[in-house]
């Protein structure tokens, strides 16, 4: 289940035109908004102590018809242009999708970090960022990148804090990127915003009529689920999935692979895989399986949160799935997704479905430009509401309400409540949008419906600027 870079931007390719040629929009406007903008391939030494190295980074800008662009920045040593632009593209019509005010960007460093030290890697990822900077690539107000694969909080922090170095009189620097530790203006809820936002994804179709078009019986609760990748984004989502009540049967890995209908310990396997990863350490023997059988055993919903391109044309056949939902950036090929969609397989689409992770970016951009932690203004007025409401009704019945409940009663939302609670709002009227316009026109997938959904309002945007 190995990824072409090339075939993932052909795919991307393939599922825009499609949507285009479906909507009927003119050439001219169609090639505008398909193409990137620009691409920035930037190569810049480092004094290390084994001698100077020179490294390759990019940043690709697919659209800027609205600012700032946003999309991560992944560390890979096999990452590619056309896999960066590729990624780009998508994220123009992921923030569309979602309805946050961002173009499409994204950017990579070919290295494999584990053959780095922490102090290598801060200091790779400083002249990275200064050479970003330079090129005005990194900007509270024109382009502001988030973790990717291979990043997380602690390479955010080191672009952040370089970024304020470079711009001591910026007042809004911390904004200039996203998925930062809270100490330096991250929100709680990001690192798992990805995973979430996929049982969100979910949650909205199974409380939809589209339901009806699947092979799929019974609520999201009742579902077996087999997950592909248990990174940030497959371990949120299985464990988001698994407290809902479905049952997590199966996980993928690149090494290991694991297996048991009745149900498999997402966080012994978690902690397993991060403390020792070798077959004789694990406790459950008879649950070590090979990709190959997990990959085709029965289930109600597959979930492939680990790379691009890693269901293809040859081996779609061997899915058992009811459902897919796309955790990853584009882990179909366009023919997979053609070929298990005539089988009747529904596919929630990845700019859709793992959107959750810059509709909280969105979030954390905003409370970065306003200075003030979300609930800040509201969280004790909230309080005080919800006491007097308990007073009132242990006056009006007569009954006394315990102090532990109470205590669960009278207190107001934390930030990770309104994360989730924003989160929640725009995944699910972004479902409903779609699954209004799918409806009424028949579209022949979901994820023609995404693209036309999103590709209709970068048209609009377009026209509002004279293009």
């Amino acid at each position: 289940m190995g990824s072409d870079n090339n075939v993932f931007l052909k795919s991307i390719s393939k599922m825009f035109d499609d949507a285009v040629k479906i909507l009927g929009v003119k050439r001219g406007l169609a090639n505008q908004i398909k193409s990137c903008n620009s691409t920035h391939t930037i190569r810049f030494g480092v004094k290390l102590d084994s001698g100077i190295k020179t490294f390759t980074g990019w940043r690709a800008v697919h659209s800027e018809h609205l600012e700032p662009v946003k999309g991560g920045i992944r560390y890979s040593p096999h990452i590619k242009t056309s896999e960066i632009e590729a990624m780009a593209a998508l994220m123009t019509f992921k923030n569309a999708v979602i309805d946050v005010p961002f173009g499409g960007s994204k950017g990579g460093l070919k290295i494999d970090p584990k053959k780095y030290s922490e102090e290598e890697l801060e200091k790779i990822t400083r002249r990275f960022t200064e050479e970003l900077v330079k090129r005005g690539l990194i900007s509270p107000s024109l382009n502001v990148p988030a973790p990717d694969m291979g990043t997380g909080k602690r390479e955010m922090a080191w672009i952040a804090d370089e970024y304020k170095r470079l711009n001591p009189h910026d007042i809004n620097a911390f904004a200039c990127v996203t998925g930062k530790p809270a100490n330096m203006g991250g929100v709680d809820g990001r690192t798992e915003a990805t995973g979430r936002g996929i049982f969100y994804a979910l949650s909205s179709f199974f409380n939809s009529v589209d339901i009806k078009k699947t092979k799929v019986k019974g609520t999201l609760k009742s579902q077996r689920i087999i997950v592909e990748g248990l990174g940030k984004v497959g371990y949120y989502a299985a464990t988001a999935l698994r407290d809902h009540g479905c049952k997590v049967i199966g996980i993928i890995e690149h090494h290991h692979s694991f297996y048991n209908a009745k149900g498999l310990d997402v966080d012994l396997i978690k902690k397993w895989l991060t403390d020792s990863g070798d077959p004789k350490d694990y406790p459950n023997q008879k649950e070590l399986k090979t990709r190959e059988e997990v990959f085709s055993k029965e289930t109600d919903i597959f979930i492939p949160a680990a790379r691009e391109g890693t269901v293809t044309e040859e081996n779609q056949s061997n899915l058992n799935a009811k459902i897919v939902c796309e955790g990853a950036n584009g882990p179909l090929t366009s023919r997979a997704d053609e070929e298990l969609t005539k089988k009747g397989v529904l596919i929630i689409p990845d700019l859709y479905a793992n959107a959750g992770g810059v509709a909280v970016s969105y979030f954390e951009w905003v409370r970065n430009l306003s200075h003030m932690r979300f609930g800040r203004m509201e969280k004790r007025r909230k309080e005080y509401e919800n006491a007097s409401l308990i007073s009132i009704i242990e006056n009006s019945t007569g009954s006394r309400v315990s102090s532990k409940t109470k205590d669960i009663l009278k207190q107001g939302p934390t930030e990770i409540d309104l994360v989730r609670s924003g989160l929640e709002d725009m995944m699910t009227e972004a479902y409903e949008n779609m699954s209004e316009i799918w409806n009424e026109n028949d579209y022949p997938s979901l994820r023609t419906t995404a693209y036309i959904y999103s590709i209709k309002k970068l048209v609009e945007s377009y026209k509002s600027i004279g293009i």
